[in-house]
């Protein structure tokens, strides 16, 4: 039997706890029929009757009949989220900011993925390329939603060409077959100058509004440029003046498809605020922000949950002595913010230290993207106070390491300082300043 399927955890109280499944065993079969990967076992279980082949650590096979509801899960989590291997991407993207990266960082960082089953478990973004009709096909039997979508372009030869990929203006007419389905979407457009901008983007924006109302959002982003960029694409950096043009086309735009949705549908990410120094927009313009991974509005929560949080408190006299390091972008915003604590905490002193990015190259100057070597080399010597906090974006999702795999724990000892990762929520940025433990 090819298809063994290793189970890491168990729901408590769920249907495979009371039936004795435990974490180290094996999924054989559901109903017969081996398992292939994740959007074959929900097809599988979401009937109301099912038998399940299980296989103890000892060897000893245990087949189990369930009836249950029709919505209702089994409580099983698999070690590999996929249960199969991830789909590398095969699109040779002129933006790809995998092939900027300089060499012998760990491994995983250089792996393209494209896997519509990513997009749906993990949020990812896919380019409909590496999508089969039978994904297409079980993505709309199971209403698996939202799927969220790179765009790009809508011109079929100007897509081909940002993809690196003949059929990538053909793959567009899946987005067809799930707007036809209901199936919620959002997308996203890799912004780069002279490429897809100006009338390229009024076209893409134009062509996206036809589905409407199940494409919900659709993020504009800058591309990302390092310094690791020789023998790619001749790519150009967006300057003020580019920015604030983009940004009145997204607000032209979102004018028009506010009057006939009620939704602002198309978003520019902070990236265009910040550089064109432009007003951010205020909450009601983000439509509940859907787009936050995309840095769209991540700005605008903050400064409103920090607000809020101030509003409830009174304040004290409380003295404090801490530092805090950013990605240059953001740093305006943070001292603001910084300001509005201390005006209800005047006893708090906090030094920022916007980190310029070494690693990547000075045009990068988003915090995600800030390294630990770079912060360190910053800040060694510098008097930090009682401690240093940084964002969480900038640590690896499931372990806390930054980019170039330097350890908090190992930043904290050549600082020698305690350093302290920050939530991206209001409430947890004002507790961490103020010092109260979370």
């Amino acid at each position: 039997m090819s298809h063994k399927h290793k189970i890491q955890q168990i729901i408590p109280d769920s249907i495979a706890a009371e039936l004795g499944i435990e974490p180290g065993d094996l999924l054989l079969t559901v109903n017969a029929h081996e398992i292939t990967d994740v959007f074959d076992y929900y097809f599988q279980v979401e009937n109301e009757a099912i038998v399940l082949l299980i296989e103890k650590p000892d060897g000893e096979q245990w087949e189990l009949d369930i009836e249950k509801g029709e919505d209702e899960e089994l409580g099983i989590v698999f070690q590999e989220s996929l249960m199969d291997r991830y789909r590398s991407c095969c699109n040779q993207c002129i933006f790809c900011f995998i092939d900027q990266m300089p060499t012998g960082m760990r491994e995983t960082l250089y792996f393209k993925d494209d896997d519509s089953r990513l997009s749906f478990l993990q949020g990812n973004y896919i380019t409909l390329t590496n999508m089969s009709k039978q994904d297409i096909e079980r993505i709309i039997h199971f209403h698996m939603e939202p799927i969220n979508i790179s765009f790009h372009s809508t011109n079929p030869d100007l897509r081909c060409k940002m993809l690196g990929n003949r059929f990538a203006g053909k793959a567009l007419q899946k987005v067809d077959l799930l707007y036809q389905a209901g199936i919620l979407m959002n997308g996203q457009i890799v912004l780069c100058k002279g490429v897809n901008d100006g009338q390229e983007l009024e076209r893409s924006i134009a062509d996206l509004t036809k589905y409407l109302p199940f494409l919900r959002s659709v993020s504009v982003v800058p591309v990302g440029i390092t310094k690791y960029r020789e023998g790619l694409y001749d790519l150009e950096l967006f300057t003020a003046e580019d920015a604030a043009e983009v940004l009145q086309i997204i607000h032209t735009w979102q004018t028009r498809i506010f009057q006939d949705f009620g939704i602002h549908f198309i978003h520019g990410s902070d990236e265009w605020y910040i550089l064109s120094d432009c007003a951010l927009p205020q909450e009601v313009s983000y439509d509940g922000y859907p787009q936050l991974e995309n840095g769209v509005g991540m700005l605008r929560l903050l400064i409103d949950e920090i607000k809020a949080e101030l509003k409830q408190r009174s304040g004290d006299e409380r003295h404090h002595k801490l530092s805090m390091a950013t990605g240059k972008l953001a740093e305006p915003y943070i001292r603001r913010l910084i300001q509005n604590i201390q005006e209800k905490y005047p006893n708090l002193q906090v030094k920022i230290f916007p980190i310029r990015n070494d690693f990547f190259g000075e045009t990068i100057t988003v915090s995600g993207l800030v390294t630990g070597g770079d912060i360190y080399k910053q800040l060694v010597g510098q008097d930090l106070g009682d401690k240093l906090l940084i964002s969480e974006n900038m640590l690896k999702k499931d372990e806390p390491i930054f980019l170039d795999d330097m350890s908090m724990d190992e930043l904290s000892k050549r600082l020698q300082i305690k350093v302290e990762v920050v939530a991206s929520d209001g409430t947890s940025f004002v507790n961490a300043v103020v010092g109260v433990e979370t």
